[in-house]
């Protein structure tokens, strides 16, 4: 079932996405609302599984991993399990998506060089189930992962 939030968590949520080491009092005082209402507010998101946590938003690039690719795979339907499980232990995997179509999986993968994404790539061939691929590199990233429009949109505030 679906989390109902209303505008006062679209907000807490904007400010935290925006920078979630806010203090509790400085949010509270921005949203004019009292600290145990945060506190309360932030609490029934967490625990609701609306927010999962506060983990820093990291540039890939700064470290070296300017090479970003899209994967199609196709796969043995019956290794499915194991072949993500195997994606699990891949570094350079930064998601794995279960699609509809020709493709089974989209797999995300970041690397330093293409020598170092054909590598990573042939690890994959490597998986038993693994059929067939194809690789899209991502010339760049007109609109990064958001989910702060989505959420306004829920609760009918217009995203800026």
């Amino acid at each position: 079932m679906a989390i109902k939030i209303d505008a006062l968590d679209s907000a807490l949520l904007s400010a935290l996405a925006t920078d979630p080491r806010t203090p509790i009092l400085e949010l509270a005082s921005r949203l004019k609302v009292a600290r145990n209402t945060v506190q309360a507010r932030m609490k029934r998101l967490e625990e609701s599984g609306l927010v999962r946590g506060y983990p820093p938003n990291i540039n890939l690039s700064e470290l070296g991993f300017a090479v970003h690719a899209l994967v199609f795979i196709e796969t043995d339907q019956t290794k499915m399990d194991a072949i993500i499980e195997a994606l699990r232990d891949v570094p350079h995997v930064l998601e794995v998506h279960a699609t509809t179509g020709r493709a089974d999986l989209l797999v995300r993968i970041a690397a330093q060089t293409q020598e170092e994404l054909l590598s990573v790539i042939q690890r994959v061939h490597r998986i038993d189930g693994v059929k067939h691929s194809e690789t899209m590199l991502a010339m760049a990233t007109p609109v990064e992962y958001r989910s702060l429009p989505l959420v306004q949109y829920v609760t009918g505030r217009r995203a800026k």
